[in-house]
């Protein structure tokens, strides 16, 4: 009876232990099966993110506190995983064709991603500083392994290793950090820390927060530790570069709301100064640097440094409604790159990928669904109405507002309106410049990821209210 009492306390991290068995289990087959059996065991991997999802949303309502207070299961941890567990499942299903053409094919690959993904889900779930980093390091490093996975590309293995190098370095920063904030409150629990922080903080309280805070901001290529995404972005095999433009974002921007709102309420207008910081820099840096770029995949950097930015606006607020607008923000930015990753993976002449925007040149004539999709896609990243990027914009610019932020609106807005500049200039390539050689055939997997992002990009208006209302309800369970 007792065992049965434990394996039911256990229940709100089944969907850790079943992707953590199922990981293991895909490693064993394919160390066994060989390299024949990779693209089966990668497809493999795919159901699995879908039962791990399935789990997730079959768990008890409520909120579950385990393993004394350092894992928490409540309706904000289940909307992120939902979402960063979208954003695994699609990077996988855009890489199968890619690995086959490029002879990748390894089935590493997909238990790697298995293994950051599990990193991810416990990052989002972590209620302490240990629990915390523990999340972050098993994200971090598979992640390292799969940006140099190309192994005969230079540009891979340089892109690997300057994410490593970085990497070290901001958990060096987050972990100091984080023993400061330890020290100055004798606890490495989110509810401990908040009540040691009531009536005020320390010098050396802040000096903690600021470091803490730098790691946060190099795992969401927040401005100032942007400097490996442009460069890593590029030389990471395509599909990798999705991976990273996706799921790693939503786990990272979740623990970074989690830890400030759950762990430092006493302190808000300490740290949401550093996130205005950190918010106007990363819009106005992602709004100027792109412009001048000739890589799509460059651009497609510079243009989520910009989009953190944005989804920040909202934690600057610190209010519900603030976080509320985090999570719509994410949702939609996710379902972008995704199809707008689908198309950069469809940019291939001759078997062989192509990655300038000059390539796209002319793509209306030559494939106007394509460049239909693509264009939706840019224009509801540049938050032009009535796209889904426009809501997504909208709703932390409106929290940002109904909390005195007025600047921080005003600036967004103007980078957006800059950052449009780049987005418009592909549109006018693909619809006004003189045709290049056609695209080879794009294939299904591509087809029907393009296809999903871009009608619930053009028809979100229609019907928001089932995001906006899981998102209301996944923020208040914050506060």
């Amino acid at each position: 009876m007792n065992s049965l009492n434990d394996i039911y306390v256990l229940l709100p991290v089944l969907p850790e232990i079943v992707l953590a068995v199922g990981a293991m289990a895909l490693l064993m087959i394919g160390a066994y099966a060989g390299e024949g059996a990779s693209r089966f065991i990668n497809g493999l991997c795919i159901l699995l993110l879908v039962a791990v999802g399935a789990c997730v949303v079959m768990l008890p309502g409520g909120r579950a506190v385990l393993f004394g207070g350092s894992f928490v299961v409540d309706d904000f941890a289940r909307f992120l995983k939902i979402l960063m567990l979208t954003g695994s499942a699609g990077t996988l299903i855009l890489s199968l064709d890619y690995l086959t053409s490029e002879k990748l094919q390894k089935f590493e690959f997909g238990v790697l991603v298995l293994l950051a993904t599990l990193g991810m889900m416990l990052l989002i779930s972590a209620s302490d500083l240990i629990a915390l980093y523990l999340g972050l390091e098993l994200m971090s490093l598979p992640l390292y392994v799969i940006a140099a996975s190309n192994r005969d590309n230079a540009r891979s293995t340089e892109a690997g290793l300057k994410y490593f190098v970085l990497g070290a370095l901001s958990s060096g920063m987050l972990l100091y950090g984080a023993s400061l904030i330890y020290g100055f409150t004798g606890t490495v629990n989110f509810s401990g820390i908040a009540a040691a922080t009531k009536g005020g903080a320390s010098i050396g309280l802040i000096f903690g927060l600021v470091f803490l805070f730098a790691g946060f901001c190099f795992k969401v290529s927040a401005v100032p530790f942007h400097m490996w995404t442009p460069d890593v972005y590029e030389g990471a095999p395509t599909p990798v570069t999705a991976f990273f433009a996706a799921a790693p974002k939503v786990a990272g921007i979740a623990i970074f709301v989690r830890a400030t709102v759950v762990a430092f309420p006493g302190i808000t207008h300490s740290w949401q100064q550093i996130v205005v910081f950190v918010a106007l820099a990363s819009m106005v840096l992602g709004a100027f640097a792109a412009i001048g770029q000739k890589n799509i995949k460059r651009l497609m950097a510079y243009s989520s440094i910009g989009h953190m930015g944005f989804a920040l606006v909202g934690l600057a607020a610190g209010t519900a409604e603030g976080v509320q607008g985090v999570l719509v923000y994410m949702s939609i930015y996710v379902g972008m790159t995704l199809g707008t990753f689908a198309c950069i993976l469809s940019m291939r002449r001759d078997g062989l990928l192509v990655e300038n925007i000059s390539d796209l040149a002319g793509l209306a004539r030559t494939k106007p669904a394509m460049a239909f999709f693509l264009a939706m896609l840019l224009f509801s990243l540049a938050g032009i109405p009535p796209l889904a990027g426009f809501f997504a914009k909208f709703y932390v610019f409106l929290a940002a507002i109904k909390a005195g932020l007025y600047v921080l609106a005003v600036v967004g807005v103007l980078a957006s309106v800059i950052g449009a500049y780049y987005y418009l200039t592909i549109v006018k390539i693909m619809y006004f410049d003189e045709p290049a050689k056609a695209f080879d055939v794009m294939p299904g997997l591509l087809k029907l990821m393009l296809g999903v992002a871009g009608i619930l990009n053009i028809v979100f208006f229609v019907y928001p209210a089932p995001l906006l209302g899981a998102a209301t309800v996944a923020a208040k369970s914050l506060f």
